[in-house]
């Protein structure tokens, strides 16, 4: 595949920010505390939003997103590092982080179930863990529409699946989920955790 997706990415996404999206991700990410690690940060929508977190270490695989994300790093109002590495193999000791962010990439990951073992690991006892993901609908036709085009939209957009049941992974994976948001017919959900050891 090209590299369109990585470039085109604020501008496909700005029509969704500007009906909600954008208001879900500042009310989430401002929950952030202490030393906190955001996985997949794409271009750095998230960085903004930042208020209470002493200092950010964030992850993403794409070198073209990670690039156009440090203006947004410099810009925030807490220090910001960028590094270019994926969500399955952290390169942290355990219990490194108080919180650990993810907006929008549970879907894009290869191996979802490892990432969340791996974010487990990383992240302390009692930490929180703080996500916004879009999954599949339990809806008889809706769900089966979500299986249908996944396969053509995971080449569209870059290996985005339609059709993970991402709140059942967090808990199978330990996290206790203690707040769950549902928007737009069910489509997006907000999960708050706390990580279980």
């Amino acid at each position: 595949m090209g590299k369109w997706f990585p470039k085109l990415y604020d501008s496909l996404m700005g029509p969704l920010e500007h009906r909600g999206v954008q208001g879900i991700r500042k009310n989430l990410i401002q929950k952030a505390q202490g030393n906190v690690l955001e996985i997949g940060s794409g271009t750095g929508l998230n960085f903004p939003f930042y208020l209470q977190a002493e200092q950010v270490i964030a992850i993403e695989p794409e070198p073209l997103m990670r690039k156009q994300s440090l203006s947004r790093a410099t810009q925030s109002r807490v220090p910001i590092e960028v590094m270019l590495t994926g969500a399955e193999e952290l390169p942290f000791t355990d219990n490194s982080f108080d919180t650990v962010v993810g907006t929008l990439v549970l879907c894009t990951i290869p191996d979802p179930q490892k990432a969340l073992e791996e974010i487990r690991r990383v992240c302390k006892p009692n930490g929180q863990v703080l996500l916004f993901e879009h999954v599949k609908v339990n809806h008889p036709v809706l769900g089966r529409m979500q299986e249908w085009m996944t396969p053509v939209w995971k080449r569209l957009c870059d290996g985005c699946h339609l059709n993970r049941n991402t709140l059942e992974l967090v808990k199978q994976t330990g996290f206790r989920v203690t707040s769950l948001e549902r928007h737009y017919r069910n489509i997006f959900l907000v999960i708050e955790a706390v990580n279980r050891k």
